[in-house]
Formats: structure tokens, C-alpha cells, sequence
């Protein structure tokens, strides 16, 4: 079984690199893996569609280039789209819109391997990722076991019970997430203001003070400095869809502006 990338990070204390991709096109993950600069790519498949198919072609294309792999899941049917994408290759998985301890531990579970000492929810399935056996044996059990958890925190119940949440066993990573929790505090699209901003200084000290690594997500490199200060080591920068439209918007506003002088 190939070594979980971003598993091995986190149990040596290393920072982390990843980028997100919208795109169920393989060959967006080889032009990652052709940069040679990122640990792992997170397929956003909460906001894209996809098929179990692309699950596979997504993970042979990572494995080409040895990136490490994370799938952001929807609420719900986390469970199932978790353990299909942990059949595909997938070696961490995000779980969106988590609001309490009890949803935490329902994450957890779902990507464990169900034996009496892990008290997972994950069986034993034949799937590309663990061929060409049936699974079940210690290595399969250990690779389940080796699965980075990683929560949004983004919901008001997730910051009211964030100390909760960050000591249930198994929550290997969070990530902020402003949007949601603006809307979820009656603050839409004000990711900026004064309370959401609060909330997002105390969730990245409770995981400093906690022992949790939180993940900050950054558009470009300049971002950093704020949260490098705060001791945050593990970054996702960039998305596909964003680079497209920022690129189209600049290139083809300035080409349509001289065009339109000439």
C-alpha cells in the first residue's frame, strides 16, 4: 500500500503544501504534479461534480507523480462518499460542516476500520486502492487507521464547541472556514467583520494551545505572513476555477480594452 503522504507529515512535525481542484479532469492533477512543489491536491467535490470513476482517475493521476491526496465531502452522504473515496486512493478526507463533538466522532468513524479496538464504521471492501487482495488484513487495517481526519470548523456550534470537538480522538487537522460561518451567525458575506474575525483568531489559538494542526487556505503567498506568525505550518493555496477567471478576467479585460482603442 503507497505510504499516506500527509500522515507521514503531520507524525514528523513537518509543515504541508496543497492545492484545491474543482476539475474531475485528471490531467489537472498531473499539471499540479508536474510543478513538483505541492505534498497533496484536495478535490473540492462538495462544489464540482463527479462520478465514483473520476474518484479512481483523480487518484491514478496523483499517484503518477507521488502527491498525496484529500477529498472534500458534503454533509451528507459523507459517510459513503468518505469510504468510496478511501477505495479510490484517497488518503485524507475533509469533512464539511461539522457543528459539535458528536458530528466529529461520526466523522472519525466513518473512515476507521471497524474492529473492536478502533470502533470504526469502515468494513472491508475490494477496491482499487487495496487490490489485489479482499482487505481486512493488518495492513488494510492500518491504512484506514492512518487516514487524515480533517473537519471544517464553520459553523457557530463548531466554534461553541471547539475544545469539545478538537479532543475527540482522531481529529488529526481543521480548517477555518469564514463563509459559512458568517452566514451562520447572521453575517452573510461579511467573512471581514469584527465577530468572524474573533472567531477565527480563537479557533487558530485553541488548536495552538490544543495540540491540533490547523490548515489555513490562501490565495497567494503574500497571505501567509499573518498566520506563519501565528505558528501555523500547513497551507492549501489556490484553486483551479479562481486562477481560470482571474486570468480570463484580467487578460481578456486588458486585450478587450485595446482592442477596443485601436
Amino acid at each position: 500500500m503507497r505510504e499516506n503522504k500527509l500522515r507521514t507529515l503531520l507524525n514528523t512535525g513537518q509543515p504541508s503544501l496543497g492545492t484545491h481542484v474543482h476539475s474531475a479532469w485528471p490531467s489537472i492533477i498531473e499539471v499540479v504534479g508536474h510543478t513538483g512543489v505541492y505534498d497533496y491536491v484536495e478535490f473540492v467535490s462538495e462544489y464540482a461534480p463527479f462520478d465514483l470513476h473520476d474518484l479512481d482517475h483523480l487518484c491514478r493521476a496523483a499517484e503518477i507523480f507521488d502527491l498525496g491526496t484529500m477529498i472534500k465531502v458534503d454533509q451528507e452522504p459523507r459517510r459513503f462518499t468518505a469510504q468510496r473515496a478511501i477505495g479510490s486512493g484517497f488518503q485524507s478526507v475533509l469533512f464539511a460542516d461539522c457543528r459539535s463533538a458528536a458530528d466529529a466522532r461520526d466523522c472519525v468513524q466513518a473512515v476507521r476500520p471497524e474492529t473492536p479496538s478502533d470502533g470504526g464504521l469502515h468494513g472491508v471492501g475490494m477496491r482499487r486502492a487495496f487490490y489485489m487482495g479482499y482487505g481486512g488484513t493488518p495492513d488494510y487495517v492500518q491504512a484506514l487507521n492512518d487516514i487524515v481526519v480533517v473537519l471544517m470548523i464553520e459553523k457557530r456550534g463548531a466554534v461553541e464547541q471547539l475544545d469539545e470537538i478538537l479532543a475527540v480522538d482522531g481529529v488529526d487537522m481543521v480548517q477555518w472556514g469564514p463563509s459559512d460561518y458568517s452566514m451562520s451567525i447572521g453575517r452573510a458575506g461579511q467573512p471581514q467583520h469584527p465577530e468572524v474575525q474573533a472567531a477565527k483568531q480563537k479557533v487558530f489559538e485553541t488548536c495552538q494551545r490544543m495540540g491540533i494542526p490547523a490548515r489555513a487556505e490562501i490565495s497567494s503567498p503574500d497571505e501567509a505572513a499573518p498566520y506563519l506568525e501565528m505558528g501555523v505550518r500547513h497551507f492549501c493555496i489556490g484553486t483551479d476555477i479562481s486562477i481560470l477567471h482571474n486570468w480570463f478576467k484580467q487578460n481578456g479585460g486588458e486585450l478587450r480594452d485595446a482592442i477596443e482603442r485601436a
